[in-house]
């Protein structure tokens, strides 16, 4: 693969993964609710979905969701339930206060951060149909090698990890100066709206 060509995909997946969605949602969410640690755990997560996601479209899978448009359609739905599943618990969510003995990460556990994260990017279809129209670009039948696609899958997955790593970190420092915990309540409210709001956007889309 071509240094030109690579670059060109290396900023397009830097602005696709920087466009504010469900992801950065549940990244913050798991930050905030958790620790540091528990963001980075979503990030890494949400980045090997996407990777696989990545593989989907270059092995032709994502051509099968869209010659069966139901499958399709019960994967978007499958999404947009998700959001509101994540939306209700986070807006009926109790209140725990954060003592100097309460560690910052009971209120979510690492498990949670990798579910939530991959499930957001795993039960994302327009994310097959994104990388199949993207590669298309970088990948003709001349060119079509394991090696140019590993080098694509591995480029998507970690663009991927570091950008919402790097959200985690700036978050994470962000706790030690503003104290996240003490408008816990506001912040559930706030985050179980957005993934409300979030779900109907993907079914009205």
């Amino acid at each position: 693969m071509e240094l030109s060509a690579w670059l060109s995909l290396v900023t397009i997946c830097i602005l696709g993964a920087m466009s504010p969605g469900p992801s950065l949602a549940v990244v913050l969410k798991h930050c905030i609710a958790g620790s540091l640690s528990h963001g980075i755990v979503a990030a890494v997560s949400h980045g090997l979905a996407v990777g696989l996601y990545a593989v989907a479209a270059i092995l032709g899978l994502s051509a099968l969701v869209l010659k069966f448009p139901l499958l399709y359609q019960i994967l978007v739905y499958g999404g947009a339930c998700y959001l509101l599943y994540m939306g209700y618990g986070a807006l009926t969510s109790q209140t725990k206060v954060i003592t100097s003995d309460t560690g910052a990460g009971e209120q979510t556990s690492y498990f949670d951060a990798a579910k939530d994260s991959a499930a957001i990017a795993i039960l994302n279809p327009k994310l097959a149909v994104f990388f199949t129209a993207l590669f298309s670009q970088f990948i003709t039948l001349g060119t079509a090698n394991f090696y140019a696609s590993s080098i694509m899958v591995a480029t998507v997955a970690v663009i991927d990890m570091v950008w919402y790593s790097i959200v985690a970190v700036i978050i994470g420092l962000a706790k030690h100066k503003i104290s996240f915990s003490k408008h816990t309540n506001i912040i559930n409210k706030v985050s179980g709206l957005v993934f409300i709001a979030l779900a109907l956007r993907v079914v009205t889309l």
